[in-house]
């Protein structure tokens, strides 16, 4: 098995800035690439380092610790087997590395088997497509209004807002805006990252149930789980949990709320396909709903989250990270119409262009 590692800048066109409450004004997306070649088929991984702002962890730390993960793993087994007992040798690795291995083997696998992830994880349809929402981020009034306008044009129903970037009336004025201009044609959420106090949150939550808002993620930080039991008991809408949300015991906690509190899985945190859809279908068996979600990210990373959303069906799904991007190495992943697509091919469904990335470390044929 030959092993290597790459990286890469991404970057959005048309103008299109990232910025929350929680990460300020993004450049570019720092994403990793983990290819696996065993001369014959080649798997795909990729995982974003620069989310610090989420998961604590510094782009050096990720690449650093990406490199020594891979490095480690006894390449002569059966990438299979690998898979099958990643729970086990893979529970040391910091969450983002998981992913990345986890997301490679994944791709390997099912190409390797001729099937499509979603197939592979057991989806019935064979088609590879899921509503997504887009988000709008923090960006001038005039802006925001034509890029949600944009959106709207091109076919999506469902925006989420980037909301306590600036003063909460600001916040008021916007999402009015926009049920103003669309009414109910469009699903409409909000967005805190966890910037509210648990003291200050429920009112924002009334004032925001005026707009008919889908639900209200990680109003407060996460951590105080009776705060966010509370606070879900009283509000007059949905409340939806991101950052709460980054292992099985988060997942149990939610799944004890009886559906008062719902969830927004991403692979990054829960450490890639196998977790995510373990936590997606306990979710489901305990009635929650749940998100199938993404950073923004390239077309790989965007490739793993779809074909967890085709094998889970979430209520909810945010798969927009690759929508945009100029310069992604990997391709494969379209937007028509507010759904995002992934070509009929096995595996993830992208190819990967290792020309266009800077080469991390070249592991040979493994051990």
């Amino acid at each position: 098995m030959r092993v290597s590692l790459h990286s890469a800048d991404l970057h959005y066109g048309g103008g299109l800035v990232l910025h929350t409450a929680s990460s300020g004004s993004i450049p570019h997306l720092m994403e990793i690439y983990l290819r696996l070649d065993d001369g014959e088929t080649i798997g795909i991984g990729e995982v974003r380092a620069n989310i610090a702002y989420l998961n604590g962890f510094a782009e050096s730390t990720v690449v650093e610790c990406a490199a020594a993960a891979v490095g480690d793993v006894d390449w002569t087994r059966d990438p299979a087997d690998l898979l099958a007992t990643m729970a086990d040798w893979g529970a040391p690795l910091i969450a983002p590395v998981r992913a990345l291995i986890d997301c490679a083997l994944h791709d390997l696998v099912a190409r390797r088997e001729r099937q499509t992830v979603a197939a592979w994880l057991g989806a019935a349809a064979n088609r590879v497509v899921w509503k997504t929402n887009q988000t709008l981020f923090w960006s001038p009034f005039a802006e925001f209004l034509a890029q949600a306008q944009a959106y709207v044009d091109r076919g999506f129903e469902d925006l989420k807002v980037r909301v306590a970037a600036t003063d909460f009336a600001e916040d008021l004025r916007r999402i009015a805006a926009l049920r103003a201009r669309f009414g109910p044609r469009i699903k409409l959420a909000a967005d805190a990252n966890g910037r509210w106090s648990a003291t200050e949150a429920l009112e924002k939550l009334k004032a925001l149930a005026a707009h008919d808002l889908a639900y209200v993620e990680q109003p407060i930080p996460p951590g105080d789980w009776l705060a966010i039991e509370r606070l879900a008991d009283k509000s007059p809408l949905p409340v939806m949990l991101d950052e709460s949300v980054a292992t099985p015991d988060d997942v149990t906690r939610i799944c004890s709320y009886g559906g008062r509190v719902l969830a927004h899985l991403k692979l990054v945190k829960l450490g890639g396909i196998a977790p995510t859809v373990a936590a997606a279908r306990r979710l489901s068996d305990a009635g929650v709903p749940f998100m199938i979600g993404q950073m923004n990210e390239g077309a790989a990373a965007t490739a793993a989250a779809l074909h967890v959303a085709c094998a889970t069906s979430p209520a909810f799904a945010e798969l927009y990270g690759a929508d945009g991007l100029i310069d992604d190495p990997a391709s494969g992943v379209s937007y028509t119409a507010g759904t995002v697509h992934a070509d009929h091919a096995s595996g993830l469904g992208v190819t990967f262009d290792a020309a266009a990335t800077h080469l991390i470390g070249d592991f040979g044929y493994g051990q």
